[in-house]
């Protein structure tokens, strides 16, 4: 008897379980339903239709710029509209000819899946799906937009069926769906699945996550009798049944009124009424479900990710029909420990986004267990009881604010009771070892050779580098962040309370002025354009090229010697302030790696925009020296005593706060550069599929990757791993994490809004509510900004709008009339450098980047912390 592998042996076609089966050529559901088989997953037999056939069926026929031009000028918001030309486009293909080789492909393809079955002769009933090469993926289902057909009989029969199956690919609501998603029409093909038809009992859809909680450890599987058409079509209500997925125990169900199922008829198929007594009957006993649900784990774990599968049953036997991937779960804030209490403040603030693998796993850690310990031991002279302090969900970064009995007692015996020495030492420990330590480290690392390096001494240096910056770190969130939010809150209760009249300047004017590394470092890019405007002809060359191309010729030397200058002096200025960190993940690019926010900078300053940094700080200084002498003078006894004390730990914190968030990256580019060396060697291996993806294994998976390396064996490849975490990465940050975990109005006897963000379910009107941070209030354009990539947007006089800032924004604030954030408060970077700039801030609105539109119009009122969306 000749088999199905035998008779498939051409581009055209391909057989379920073939292992050449790719999205490219199979489409999104035919690699599902080739995975699922080849994992031994109880699959109906059949055979694909490739993608191959559909394009040389367009080809043959001459499709393509008919097609286009039918679609050329369709408004893809006019229902009318793109019925018409979906309309054109079906006549098309009703009038084309499969070519001759395809059609007998196909035929020779039915005919040997019907003769596993003798008895059916010719006439196999089949299954006709569609599968496109833009479906069933985990940022986009596609869901129902292509077609299907059953109960199909005759070679004949199929080849009308997969004509069909292609036209439906041009149906009103699949363009309008794919525009949506914006797929040029160029960019998809469309494959055909045709299967043996299971002659189905009951059949439905299984969930391995609660779709409608979010639940990880849920499983809901929906149940009718008959083909599971009717559950699709919604012509009837089926059973539900949540199950624990780890026992497969039904914790729940419902069991619905089942007036009708989808049968076969020698037509097709069509609705019957079910039998009375079936119609409140259970579909699935508890066995049975359980039985599905460890199918549904097994797919789970096969793909990595929770997963939406169609499912059958026939004489006691299930069959899975399709699989994909859940696209719009809700996410479960599952805590750690339940009893525990969780915030997005301190670090935090610095980490606005889901956090890479390696950096959640290698440097959150090392924080926490190395870095913590080693500021806080000589500070205490105890060992630190702060395991986790900073720890992931859903790969958010919150900091732990609920405490043991073991440590709480540690906190009030040892850590409140070394407060002094903390508050004495803290800052000298900082500036005099660990900070010189980490800078030499990294000065060493950058320096050295790493080609000749084995891969197991280029992991040693990535651990070193990265436990200098962490401990570096972890001194910052004591020493210099820490206890600059302490000194300021003391001297401002200090000056409200004993020294203020009603015509002083605010508290905020005696920290302002310093001419921290920020500063400089907006300095030396004014600077460089000043240099650059006296030099006409390549002023206007700055000025009147794309920002893109400025970067392309930044690697050539032969433009002009003008631009060679330029060139020089713009790298001297990427190798002393390059390192200033956008995001203190250290998978997240520095300015170092790309000089496009630079570049646009320097053509602000060119066309006349901004400030002057240089008369801004030299303004702020003179306001700050005057303001503390006209204090000084006026003050006597205590007051004068209280006054001198409290300005002095507040100001020697202000003057350095900036300088050591700017040093986070000092090891950075170092550290980058390492394990880009790393990442090449992994990718050589093919292990991963590009040196960047080492950011996306975690520290586990690249220990074991380097020790493959090292043994010179060959590496597992975790390309579709990578892949599948960065799908997740990217819908977690579509959501908004929750500022407190639980929430809670109150904690400690602290009102939680004045250091976490509101929520989402807070913000819901046309006003946002956030921290006022500095004063004032301006109606303009907001120009909402995800990262540097969009540094290119902003112009003068727009309202930036962030999830958060670090050093490395502070150009910006030279053209922004306000400045709003998700997270942050009245001492986070960007309120610091507000109050600088004299624009108005509201901080912690933890909904901004989501709610406001770039261009919309917003009233900024910086005095009473609230944002008006205009229009």
């Amino acid at each position: 008897m000749t088999t199905l592998q035998e008779v498939i042996m051409n581009k055209f076609v391909l057989p379920l379980s073939d292992s050449n089966a790719t999205l490219e050529n199979v489409g999104g559901k035919g690699m599902s339903l080739a995975k699922l088989t080849q994992a031994g997953l109880p699959v109906p037999g059949g055979f694909f239709i490739t993608t191959e056939a559909y394009r040389q069926f367009m080809a043959d026929n001459g499709f393509e710029p008919r097609l286009l031009e039918a679609l050329t000028g369709a408004d893809l918001t006019d229902p009318a509209a793109l019925e018409f030309a979906s309309q054109q486009i079906g006549g098309l293909f009703r009038e084309g000819e499969i070519p001759p080789e395809i059609s007998q492909a196909i035929m020779d393809a039915y005919i040997g899946l019907s003769k596993q079955h003798p008895s059916s002769e010719d006439r196999k009933a089949v299954a006709v799906r569609s599968s496109a090469t833009a479906e069933d993926l985990p940022e986009a289902s596609f869901a129902g937009q292509q077609e299907t057909y059953l109960n199909i009989r005759g070679a004949q029969a199929v080849l009308e069926a997969v004509k069909k199956c292609w036209t439906s690919l041009w149906t009103a609501r699949a363009i309008a769906y794919r525009a949506h998603q914006g797929i040029a029409p160029g960019d998809v093909a469309l494959a055909v699945v045709v299967q043996d038809l299971v002659i189905a009992d009951a059949a439905g859809v299984m969930f391995t996550a609660n779709p409608l909680n979010g639940k990880r450890d849920e499983l809901v599987i929906n149940a009718a009798w008959g083909l599971g058409e009717a559950i699709v079509g919604g012509l009837v209500t089926p059973d539900t049944l949540i199950l624990d997925k780890n026992t497969g125990k039904v914790k729940h169900i419902t069991v619905a009124e089942k007036t009708v199922r989808t049968i076969c008829t020698p037509e097709g198929t069509t609705e019957q009424p079910v039998e009375a007594k079936k119609r409140k009957a259970r579909v699935l006993s508890d066995a049975l479900a359980a039985e599905l649900a460890r199918y549904g784990s097994r797919i789970e774990a096969l793909y990595g990710m929770p997963m939406d599968i169609e499912w059958c049953l026939a004489e006691g036997k299930y069959f899975i029909v399709q699989a994909r991937p859940i696209t719009a779960l809700p996410i479960e804030w599952k805590l750690p420990n339940p009893k525990g209490q969780y915030m997005r403040g301190s670090v935090v603030d610095i980490l606005p986004d889901p956090l890479s693998p390696l950096f959640a796993t290698l440097g959150i850690p090392t924080i926490t267990r190395v870095g913590i310990k080693h500021v806080l031991r000589p500070l205490t002279h105890s060992e630190p009881q702060l395991p986790n302090y900073i720890l992931t969900i859903n790969d958010y970064a919150y900091m732990s604010a609920a405490f043991t009995p073991r440590q709480w007692w540690w906190i009030l015996t040892r850590m409140l009771f070394s407060f002094p020495r903390i508050i004495r030492e803290g800052f000298p420990l900082w500036r005099d070892k660990i900070r010189p330590h980490y800078a030499a480290i990294a000065a060493r690392w950058q320096a050295r050779s790493l080609q000749t390096m084995s891969a197991a001494e280029l992991w040693g240096g990535v651990q070193e580098i990265n436990e200098a910056a962490m401990v570096h770190m972890a001194s910052l969130l004591v020493a210099t962040t820490g206890a600059s939010a302490g000194s300021e809150m003391l001297f401002t209760r200090v000056y409200e309370k004993l020294v203020r009249r009603e015509d002083d300047p605010a508290a905020t004017t005696f920290l302002m002025g310093y001419d921290s590394t920020p500063i400089r470092a907006e300095k030396s890019l004014y600077d460089l354009a000043a240099w650059a405007r006296t030099q006409a002809e390549l002023t206007a060359h700055i000025l009147n090229t794309p920002t893109s191309d400025l970067v392309a010729q930044l690697r050539s030397i032969n433009i002009s010697p003008t631009w060679q200058g330029f060139n020089e002096r713009l790298q001297t200025h990427l190798q002393t302030y390059g390192h200033i960190i956008y995001d203190l993940d250290f998978a997240k690019a520095l300015p170092l790696d790309d000089p496009t926010p630079m570049l646009e900078t320097v053509k602000m300053y060119l066309r006349g925009e901004g400030v002057n940094p240089h008369e801004r700080q030299k303004g702020l200084e003179n306001r700050r020296i005057q303001a503390a002498e006209t204090a000084r003078k006026r003050l006597k006894g205590l007051k004068a005593w209280a006054y001198r004390k409290s300005l002095g730990w507040a100001q020697s914190l202000a003057e350095v706060r900036e300088n050591a968030l700017a040093d986070i990256g000092l090891g950075y580019p170092a550290l980058r550069r390492v394990l880009h060396e790393l990442g090449k060697r992994l990718a050589v291996a093919e292990a991963i599929g590009r040196p960047a993806d080492i950011y996306w294994l975690e520290q586990v998976e690249l220990e074991k990757a380097i020790a493959v390396l090292e043994r010179g064996g060959p590496a597992e490849s975790m390309a579709e791993r990578i892949e599948q975490r960065k799908r997740r990465w990217q819908e977690l940050k579509r959501v908004t994490p929750p500022p407190m975990l639980p929430p809670k109005k109150k904690y400690m006897g602290f009102n939680m809004a004045d250091f976490t963000p509101l929520t989402a379910e807070d913000q819901t009107g046309g006003i946002l509510k956030g921290v006022a941070t500095s004063t004032g209030k301006v109606t303009a354009p907001a120009c909402v900004l995800h990262g540097p990539e969009d540094f290119s947007r902003m112009k003068p006089g727009d309202v930036l709008v962030a999830a958060t800032t670090t050093p490395a924004w502070t150009p910006l604030f030279a053209m922004a009339s306000a400045v709003v954030t998700d997270i942050g408060g009245p001492l986070s970077h960007g309120s610091i450098v507000a109050r600088e700039y004299g624009i108005p801030a509201v901080m912690g609105t933890g909904v901004a980047t989501r709610r406001i539109q770039n261009g919309q119009v917003i009233c900024v009122d910086g005095s009473a912390g609230i944002v008006t969306l205009k229009g």
